[in-house]
């Protein structure tokens, strides 16, 4: 009797052994899977918690691109994961605003990078060129970044967004607009006279803020987004309690939503779809005045 129940109990162990194999295997089919079907999909399953930490999981490195080296620009820091285990990234070139450096949209370079993208921060040919020249410049860095950086051959080049705070976030619009094959824009309480953009193919998130006095999002936010095509992939997040300058620190809304829409267009990866077009849409919230998209996005 001993030895039938020890051989049953053996039996059972190696039944119990054999489906926790085929589980693996399995997983690891699902896992292989979703390789497959989204190459592009960079990093862990994100959480709330870890798109709204201030590092993710890349370890990052800088570089220096100085203004003599380069043309169409001013030069710029360039922030990339240092792993090259997991393929090449989509890139971002980000403008600050008028009268701006570099450095009051630094915040953002480590950021996003550290969660799988490669970022140029850059200074302008002036601090006061107006949005068509921002556009402009925000192209001939990723020009640059894509084909003469030294971190060229960590990126994909058909995986490209532009962002970019006040006459920047204006230039982003004018980036998105001469070239519709970029594959995300948000401008950050973006400035520009021309508010009418029907021409975009580009996903594009506009970010306003409720206490901006300089580009008023009724004035300027507002109406962008309004006049974004209705077939475009498209937000509205607007912050409360902000204003104009709130882009130039530090802001876990605008990490979030920014990340989310970057690993949702750029990287084409659905994971991120969540936080974007949750049931509801973000409701307001003591840093959110108002949410709009056009959920579910197809692109």
């Amino acid at each position: 009797m001993a030895r039938a129940g020890l051989a049953a109990l053996l039996a059972a162990g190696g039944l119990v052994a054999a489906q926790a194999t085929g589980a693996r295997a399995i997983g690891a089919q699902v896992v292989s899977a979703q390789a497959v079907a989204n190459p592009y999909e960079r990093g862990p399953a994100p959480t709330t918690g870890s798109i709204e930490a201030t590092r993710g999981s890349y370890a990052v490195s800088q570089t220096t691109v100085s203004s003599l080296s380069v043309t169409g620009f001013g030069g710029g820091t360039v922030h990339y994961p240092t792993s090259t285990s997991d393929g090449t990234f989509g890139a971002v070139v980000i403008s600050p605003g008028y009268t701006a450096y570099q450095s009051s949209i630094a915040w953002l370079g480590p950021r996003l990078a550290s969660q799988g993208f490669v970022v140029f921060t850059i200074d302008t040919l002036t601090t006061l060129d107006q949005p068509d020249s921002r556009g402009r410049q925000l192209l001939a860095a990723l020009d640059y970044l894509t084909q003469r950086s030294s971190v060229r051959t960590r990126i994909d080049s058909t995986r490209l967004g532009v962002m970019g705070h006040s006459m920047g976030g204006g230039g982003t619009l004018e980036a998105a607009k001469s070239r519709p094959s970029l594959q995300a824009a948000i401008p950050l309480t973006g400035w520009n006279l021309d508010t009418s953009w029907p021409e975009i193919q580009t996903p594009t998130l506009i970010v306003g803020a409720d206490g901006d006095t300089i580009a008023p999002v009724a004035t300027h936010s507002e109406p962008f987004y309004r006049s974004l095509p209705s077939t475009l992939d498209k937000a509205y997040l607007e912050l409360r309690g902000a204003t104009h300058f709130t882009p130039n620190s530090s802001n876990t809304t605008i990490a979030k939503y920014s990340i989310s829409w970057l690993k949702r267009f750029i990287d084409n990866d659905t994971r991120y779809k969540q936080f974007l077009c949750p049931l509801p849409l973000p409701q307001p919230s003591l840093t959110i005045t108002e949410y709009r998209g056009d959920c579910p996005h197809t692109s």
